[in-house]
């Protein structure tokens, strides 16, 4: 599924777009370059959960855990670990549990250790938009995508 986000308010409207429709225990992935609206989506996702308080990316604390009454979300920043290892003290698989639904920035830093995912999110620049790809790598998230392309508004 391809889309031109408009704006930072259109990028959040797609996180919780997304949040609707996730069940716990599902990971979604997000690349993209610095600045080009992970944390917003992420944003956008955690407040689709219900998420009132204060969003930010967890850069220096790798990870930001919430609790969202009888859910857990856990919001991953990978983009400072150099070497896949530095998470295995962390207890980093610790929290791919299926018991919480992962958010996980720049997951190509943590190479072998997380598996698929059930939807990847790739976010580029364009000209006066963010142009947003997302695939399915299961079959929880290609459901996801389907019911996402027959929503009557879908975010833009």
């Amino acid at each position: 599924m391809k889309l031109q986000i408009a704006n930072p308010a259109a990028m959040e409207a797609l996180g919780e777009a997304l949040a609707r429709h996730c069940t716990v225990g599902m990971s979604l992935f997000l690349q993209g370059e610095l600045g080009v609206g992970k944390t917003t989506l992420v944003r956008g996702f955690l407040r689709g959960l219900g998420y009132t308080g204060v969003v930010k990316s967890p850069t220096y604390t790798l990870i930001e855990p919430y609790e969202l009454g009888e859910r857990r979300a856990y919001h991953f920043d990978l983009y400072r670990v150099t070497e896949p290892g530095e998470l295995d003290p962390l207890g980093f698989r610790d929290y791919f549990d299926g018991q919480a639904l992962s958010l996980v920035e720049w997951p190509e830093h943590a190479a072998g250790r997380l598996g698929k995912g059930d939807i990847l999110v790739r976010i580029a620049y364009g000209p006066s938009h963010r142009d947003v790809e997302l695939s399915a790598a299961s079959a929880a998230g290609q459901s996801i995508l389907h019911a996402l392309s027959e929503s009557p508004a879908p975010p833009s």
